[in-house]
C-alpha cells in the first residue's frame, strides 16, 4: 500500500527515486546505455513514483536532460527535487560551487536543463562542517530569495548538523533535509526527529548502506540476509521497509540502472517487518545518544506528522553526533 508525505506544497509518494546513477561511471559522463535510462525513468514515472531526485552536476548536465528527454512534458503532480553547492570540473572533480551568487547561477542552470518554471524544492548542499555562521546565512538568503521570486518552491537543505537546521527553521520554512542514514548509521537519528516534530521531509541518501561492495554494512549483514530469507524478500527490501517504518516522514530516494531493480526498490513498500524481524534489525547498530530503538520504531504509530517527538527534550537538546563527509559522487556511494 502506498502512503504519502508532504514535500513543501505537494504530496508524495514515499518511494521516490533517485537519478544519481543515471550518468556514467562515478556519475561522470554519459550513460552506457542512454536507452535503457530512458527507460527506467518513464517505468519509475508509470509506476506512480512522483518524486525524483537530480543534480545540474551529476554528469554534469547528464542526468537532467535524461530526466528531460524522457519525461517532459512532466506529469502536474510530479515533484523534481534538484541541489546545489557544488559542481564538476572536466575532469570530474567535485568543487565546491556554494556562494550566494553560485548557489543562484545553479538553480538557474537547473531550470534551464529540466525546462522547469519552479523546481518543487532545491536543497542547499553543505560541506558537512556543522558550522552555523555568516556564511551558511548568506547561503540561506540567497535559496530563500529564489524561493520569494518563484524559481523554487521549497528551501531543502542536505549534510546538515541538528545545530544548522534548528538555526535554519527560526528564520525561515524548510520543506527537507537529506542526510546519509541507514541500518547501519544511525547517527542522524536526532535529525530526523527534529524534522518529524516539524513536520519536515528527512530524505535519507546512502539509504542501502556505504560503502557498496563487500564493505556495505546493511547488504552484507547477517542479520539482514536472515530476515530477508525468514520472510521471503530481499535484504534489499528489509533495509527500504525498515527506515519506512520508523517515522511518516521519511521519503526514500534509492536510485538504480535497472528497472528490475526500480521494481525491487519499489515493492519494499508492501513488505511486513514482524517484531522479530524488528527487534533483530534494531540491534543491527546503536542509536545515538542511548536513545532506545523501541521509541524510533514507535514513530508511525500515534504521532501525526508536525505533532511531537519521540525523543525526550532533554535529548532532542544534544548536539547531533557528525555524519561523515558525503561524497555524492563516489562509486562507493551507488545505492541501488
Amino acid at each position: 500500500m502506498m502512503s504519502a508525505f508532504r514535500l513543501g506544497r505537494m504530496q508524495v509518494r514515499r518511494s521516490g527515486y533517485g537519478a544519481m546513477q543515471l550518468a556514467g561511471p562515478f556519475v561522470f559522463g554519459p550513460p552506457a546505455d542512454r536507452a535503457a535510462a530512458i527507460a527506467v525513468l518513464r517505468a519509475a514515472a508509470a509506476a506512480g513514483v512522483n518524486h525524483i531526485d537530480t543534480a545540474q552536476y551529476y554528469g554534469p548536465d547528464v542526468v537532467n536532460d535524461l530526466i528531460r528527454d524522457a519525461l517532459y512534458p512532466y506529469p502536474a503532480e510530479l515533484a523534481i527535487v534538484s541541489k546545489v553547492g557544488v559542481r564538476r570540473d572536466d575532469t570530474g572533480a567535485v568543487l565546491p560551487f556554494d556562494d550566494p551568487d553560485q548557489l543562484r547561477a545553479g538553480i538557474e542552470g537547473n531550470l534551464r536543463s529540466l525546462r522547469v518554471g519552479r523546481l518543487a524544492a532545491v536543497n542547499l548542499r553543505l560541506p558537512g562542517d556543522g558550522r552555523v555562521d555568516a556564511r551558511f546565512d548568506d547561503q540561506l538568503a540567497a535559496m530563500v530569495a529564489a524561493r520569494d521570486e518563484g524559481l523554487i518552491a521549497g528551501v531543502g537543505l542536505s549534510n546538515i548538523s541538528l545545530e544548522q537546521l534548528r538555526h535554519a527553521v527560526a528564520g525561515t520554512d524548510i520543506v527537507c533535509v537529506q542526510n546519509l542514514f541507514h541500518l547501519a548509521d544511525r547517527r542522524a537519528a536526532p535529525l530526523l526527529a527534529e524534522c518529524l516534530s516539524r513536520g519536515i521531509a528527512f530524505v535519507p541518501f546512502g539509504p542501502l548502506g556505504w560503502p557498496r561492495g563487500q564493505q556495505n554494512p546493511v547488504l552484507n549483514s547477517p542479520v539482514v540476509a536472515q530476515a530477508a530469507a525468514r520472510l521471503g524478500v530481499t535484504p534489499v527490501q528489509v533495509a527500504l521497509k525498515w527506515l519506512l517504518q520508523l517515522a511518516p516522514n521519511v521519503l526514500l530516494i534509492p536510485g538504480t540502472g535497472s528497472v528490475s531493480h526500480l521494481r525491487e526498490n519499489l515493492a519494499a513498500e508492501d513488505v511486513t517487518l514482524d517484531e522479530e524481524a524488528l527487534r533483530q534489525l534494531d540491534a543491527v547498530a546503536p542509536w545515538p545518544d542511548d536513545a532506545p530503538s523501541s521509541e524510533m520504531r514507535s514513530l508511525p504509530h500515534g504521532i501525526p506528522p508536525g505533532q511531537g517527538s519521540p525523543l525526550s527534550p532533554g535529548e532532542r537538546a544534544r548536539s547531533e553526533p557528525r555524519s561523515p563527509k558525503h561524497c555524492e559522487v563516489s562509486s562507493a556511494t551507488r545505492a541501488r
